[in-house]
């Protein structure tokens, strides 16, 4: 099972970028989008379904050009289900959950904190309540692999400028406990563990030339459970796909 987690920031933008070509080169069996920013039917879906995938999940934001996460697979999903039953997140389409066999695959975005106070709380509550969400989720399928926008730069190996941006939203000090909470209780980082040393982002403000420059936050994950860490073959950035200010994740599972 080979996995692409990919905040798009706007399919149909990354759509016109060449997303599809770029797909057309790409080892992958389920492909989980972040930030999708509109319904399907608005969106020309031919093209993935020329590669092969079908779309089994959307789960669109009632705000429209907001938000919102999709799932194409070429396997054939026993479940799917739209949300986490918390209103306040789901109105903002932030969960999609699809089950491979023993495997449950969650495509999350989670709330960025970057426009203020307020949204910094929606944030923090978010991380208090997934946690728990996810944590009663498990008891009935622990195979659990979580892919998408985590917006939380977790040490200091994953920021260009770890100093400076000790008080930016996304490598605060709190939502960091909350990330090594998270790995400390059941699930690995997939690409941290198959590469401890590496320094690579993957997200990079429009500003100031920073992808050039390679100014960016590692800010995507994979977390899989570690119930089937044993399985975890490989997984990797995808810094040359420049069809958002995001690239993708990739996993290989056994």
């Amino acid at each position: 099972m080979q996995i692409l987690t990919y905040n798009l920031n706007g399919i149909r933008a990354a759509l016109k970028n060449g997303l599809i070509d770029w797909l057309r080169t790409m080892p992958a069996d389920i492909l989980c989008f972040q930030e999708v920013k509109a319904t399907p039917d608005v969106v020309d879906l031919a093209g993935f379904t020329e590669l092969g995938y079908e779309l089994i999940g959307w789960h669109a934001a009632e705000k429209k050009g907001y938000s919102g996460v999709a799932i194409f697979s070429k396997m054939v999903p026993d479940y799917v289900f739209h949300g986490c039953s918390i209103p306040v997140y789901d109105q903002e389409g932030r969960i999609l959950r699809a089950d491979f066999g023993d495997i449950t695959i969650l495509n999350c975005y989670f709330p960025s904190g970057t426009s203020g106070e307020i949204r910094q709380g929606v944030k923090m509550e978010f991380l208090r309540d997934f946690y728990e969400w996810v944590y009663e989720l498990r008891k009935e399928r622990p195979n659990l692999v979580i892919c998408g926008d985590y917006n939380i730069a977790h040490t200091e190996i994953d920021i260009h400028d770890p100093v400076r941006n000790k008080k930016m939203s996304g490598f605060l000090p709190e939502e960091r406990e909350w990330l090594t909470k998270w790995f400390d209780n059941g699930y690995t980082d997939a690409f941290r563990f198959k590469n401890p040393d590496r320094r690579e982002y993957s997200w990079w403000t429009y500003r100031a030339g920073a992808r050039a420059n390679n100014k960016g936050w590692r800010i995507d994950y994979i977390s899989v459970a570690d119930t089937i860490k044993d399985r975890i073959v490989a997984s990797r950035l995808y810094n040359d796909a420049v069809h958002s200010d995001h690239c993708p994740v990739w996993l290989e599972l056994d």
